[in-house]
């Protein structure tokens, strides 16, 4: 019986399963939004919209870092710290994808823990270095790099065109933006002057 089987167990496993294409969703759900396509002084986008709604994975992925305490002080004004409470997942197509200035981030979202796209991530607020501004989620796109490395994690490509894409249904990538970028400016660039 194993003797016949095995001619077709073998073409089944030399046949490679359809792969689709990543599908990414905008990652604010519920509430009206509002974006420029420039940031301040680096490439990232902040998505004005209501207190509590919703930060969703773009992507399927891997939680890849949770920061639950809002370290920020106007007094010292940290790089490091101005995210507030953040979440960063590596999608499945390698790319980081991080969102910043949360208010809550639900106990379920730890590193390592795999999501779906659309999966909640966190509910969008005013902490770290936007306290006191409308509530807002800061979205950056780069590539993954170790923990302390704040200045890639912020954002290293302009997010907008892909925002508008997603926000249509649109499955557009940012792989090829990310990848040259990071040719261009190293694994790890210099840390800003600012």
């Amino acid at each position: 019986m194993l003797k016949r089987l095995l001619p077709l167990i073998f073409l089944l496993s030399s046949i490679a399963p359809a792969q689709a294409a990543p599908i990414y969703v905008f990652p604010v759900r519920g509430c009206e939004v509002n974006y420029a396509r420039a940031h301040h002084d680096y490439a990232a986008t902040d998505i004005l919209t209501k207190a509590r709604c919703k930060f969703v994975a773009p992507i399927n992925g891997v939680v890849d870092e949770v920061n639950r305490t809002d370290n920020w002080s106007g007094k010292t004004n940290l790089g490091i710290d101005r995210g507030g409470l953040y979440v960063s997942i590596i999608g499945e197509d390698g790319v980081r994808y991080y969102g910043s200035h949360l208010r809550s981030i639900p106990a379920s979202i730890q590193p390592g823990v795999v999501v779906k796209a659309g999966r909640f991530l966190g509910a969008i607020g005013s902490t770290g270095s936007a306290r006191g501004t409308a509530p807002h989620l800061h979205f950056g796109i780069s590539w993954p790099t170790p923990p302390d490395t704040w200045w890639v994690r912020r954002g290293e490509v302009l997010p907008w065109k892909y925002l508008d894409a997603w926000k249509k249904g649109k499955d557009l990538s940012p792989v090829k933006q990310v990848n040259a970028r990071k040719l261009k400016v190293g694994e790890i660039p210099p840390l800003p002057k600012k």
